[in-house]
């Protein structure tokens, strides 16, 4: 499978990230459609509003967010497989709108995907 990629929304689009998909449940302040440069948007697979709000991009609670997000992704088989199908065949470029690069809902979300999370 190619590697499944992280990347903030508000770096300019490249050739080389392939399916680009916006995985947050919000659309990101600034961003104009055109700009996003988006090939999906998968709200969907985006951490519930309630978990969202508890983790708030603090740090310290990166585990559990991570975990709870876990459980959140186990309950929808179908987009996570439809994530990794699209991987088996092409480059997959999560994106999200967070400032940290590296506590935020696509960074889990590529881990759970890859096996690691």
């Amino acid at each position: 499978m190619p590697k499944i990629r992280v990347k903030r929304i508000h770096e300019p689009a490249a050739k080389t990230d392939g399916h680009r998909l916006l995985v947050d449940r919000l659309w990101p302040r600034g961003i104009s459609k055109d700009k996003a440069a988006l090939d999906d948007w998968m709200k969907e697979i985006a951490p519930s509003t309630k978990l969202r709000q508890w983790f708030g991009h603090d740090p310290k609670r990166w585990d559990g967010f991570r975990r709870r997000y876990a459980a959140e992704l186990d309950q929808q088989p179908e987009r996570v497989a439809e994530i990794r199908n699209l991987a088996a065949k092409r480059r997959v470029t999560l994106l999200y709108s967070a400032r940290d690069a590296d506590h935020n809902q696509a960074v889990a979300l590529a881990e759970y995907l890859e096996g690691k999370g």
